[in-house]
């Protein structure tokens, strides 16, 4: 365990405006939350934002690039997209963006349900070490981790956001 101290829900509150400032620049743009912590936080956001309907939830499981090592997941995280891909303006949101896989992966899941006028990614944390070009266009916090370390988003039992952060 790491002495890391960062508090998710100030940082919540710091991407909760980013992504006001976004809907604004693309009024008619939805939250696409990326299974598990990206999830919790576009569920959040939506509700916090006042927007109709619900978000939408995107896996990465099927097209990740290092399933051999990781398996398959669950089957509780499937993609949910209760609304028209083709010609909207998304915003991906995710808890913590590392090395950009993840990302990738889901934006080829993304675009086997249509294509979307653009797609802008909102992160919570961005830890670096990226190995592909992926940048968010909003985040809440830019850190440096030791790549032996994981940082992951927690959502307690009262909705509230912490971290874990966990040495492989």
């Amino acid at each position: 365990m790491t002495n890391l101290l960062l508090d998710a829900e100030a940082l919540y509150a710091d991407l909760l405006q980013g992504v006001r400032r976004l809907m604004l620049l693309k009024p008619d743009s939805v939250l696409v939350g990326i299974w598990s912590g990206g999830a919790w936080l576009a569920e959040r956001l939506h509700q916090d934002l006042g927007l109709p309907g619900v978000s939408g939830v995107i896996s990465s499981s099927l097209h990740r690039d290092d399933f051999g090592s990781r398996g398959m997941s669950a089957s509780a995280d499937q993609t949910r997209l209760p609304f028209e891909v083709n010609g909207r303006p998304l915003i991906l949101v995710d808890d913590v963006l590392y090395t950009g896989r993840t990302t990738r992966a889901v934006l080829n899941e993304l675009f086997d349900f249509g294509r979307p006028s653009s797609v802008s990614l909102a992160v919570l944390v961005d830890r670096g070490g990226r190995e592909l070009p992926i940048e968010p266009v909003f985040s809440a916090a830019r850190i440096n981790l030791d790549a032996s370390h994981r940082l992951r988003l927690a959502k307690g039992e009262d909705g509230r956001f912490s971290f874990d952060v966990k040495e492989d």
